[in-house]
């Protein structure tokens, strides 16, 4: 099986009000020793042989901002996986903020070997970008677009966020169109998450107003952007083939596949997460730390976790049924119901006892074997899954 590989660039130049992820803002001195760290964490990483001789045919540099590294930085990095590891047509994705895209830039990077770079857009709307303390505005967006495509970028992908505080109908509305006139061969759309860990989360559930918290729409409104949107982009012949992402023809993510169809990836970097097929484990989140201890020759690692039986059951559910290609049921009853899975046989059966009772509440569809969460129900489709695992 191939692999994939995600680089961690912890780095951004603000903190987002919403941003929940182990990022922050450092120095820029702090970044050439960071992607040195990176660079010798890859070498060090492929020691046995059969890991040198692993397929890598998907690279996701991801943040923070990676986009704000050097690109000599970032080539070093990729040039360093070439010799670790065998690549074999590979998909290599960057995110990139609009604001940080110059065409010498661009230039660097496609030569360095990116084919695909992933903008953090969030909206279309000058005064949501500055509310949530995003850098770029409007016009930053429409002219980082155009230096790609001059570039010869032929691989774009746009996030948007649902539930930004003052999003209106109107706004959400223009954001989509302004989107699909741009026509990017990858679209993310994402609802906002709130919860303790970013500024506006905490603000919100604590009833205040900082961060216009109180400017959030409600979670009915929010849920009707997002069936707008399904339904514009569909019409604009956009494949929904994931909760939260659309691609044209030929253009899904094959990265982030990789996650939810329970492939291997290694992560490197600080805070980047693992999974051979058996085990879990992830790197220290500081970024000093993470630094110094590859300088010192000791591993990053830590929260080294092996995947039970009974847990990649659940994962096969939790990951599977955010496609919207849903899981095969009877594929999955085979690889879980042997004799000497008896944990996972019972943890099995409790599932399929629970998928009867929300495909009586219509939250799931079956057809033949291939289950599939609901297509009128995917705003809340994690309470559904939670229900279902429960």
């Amino acid at each position: 099986m191939t692999l994939g590989i995600y680089i961690q660039v912890p780095f951004c130049q603000t903190k987002c009000t919403y941003c929940n992820f182990h990022t922050g803002v450092v120095s820029r001195d702090r970044y050439q020793p960071y992607a040195n760290a990176v660079s010798r964490e890859i070498l060090e990483s492929a020691t046995p042989r059969s890991d040198r001789a692993r397929i890598v045919d998907t690279v996701y540099f991801g943040g923070g901002t990676p986009s704000l590294l050097d690109p000599s930085a970032l080539a070093k990095i990729l040039d360093t996986l070439r010799s670790t590891y065998l690549f074999e047509t590979p998909e290599i994705t960057l995110e990139a903020d609009p604001e940080t895209i110059t065409t010498e830039k661009a230039k660097s990077w496609l030569a360095a070997g990116f084919n695909r770079i992933s903008l953090g857009v969030q909206s279309f709307n000058d005064r949501e970008l500055q509310t949530t303390g995003r850098m770029h505005r409007r016009a930053d967006i429409h002219r980082a677009v155009k230096i790609l495509r001059a570039a010869g970028f032929e691989n774009i992908s746009v996030d948007l966020i649902i539930g930004l505080p003052h999003q209106t109908r109107e706004s959400w509305e223009t954001s989509v169109g302004t989107l699909l006139d741009l026509r990017p061969e990858h679209i993310s759309i994402y609802m906002l998450e709130v919860d303790e860990g970013s500024h506006l989360g905490k603000e919100s559930l604590a009833g205040g107003t900082r961060y216009s918290a109180a400017a959030i729409p409600p979670d009915d409104t929010q849920a009707e952007f997002y069936d707008s949107a399904c339904t514009r982009l569909a019409a604009a012949g956009y494949d929904h083939y994931e909760i939260s992402n659309w691609a044209l023809p030929g253009r899904r993510s094959r990265h982030n596949l990789k996650y939810w169809q329970r492939e291997p990836y290694f992560g490197f970097g600080a805070g980047a997460h693992s999974f051979d097929g058996k085990t879990r484990w992830a790197n220290v989140h500081d970024s000093a730390q993470y630094v110094s201890l590859i300088e010192q020759g000791i591993s990053p690692r830590e929260q080294i976790e092996p995947v039970t039986l009974e847990q990649a059951l659940e994962e096969e559910f939790f990951l599977g049924l955010r496609q919207l290609d849903g899981i095969d049921l009877a594929r999955i009853e085979l690889d879980y119901a042997s004799p000497n899975a008896n944990g996972a046989r019972a943890r099995l059966a409790g599932i399929l006892r629970q998928i009867d009772s929300l495909r009586a509440q219509r939250l799931l569809d079956l057809e033949g074997s291939r289950l599939r969460l609901s297509a009128r129900h995917l705003t809340i489709s994690s309470s559904v899954l939670a229900e279902l695992l429960a």
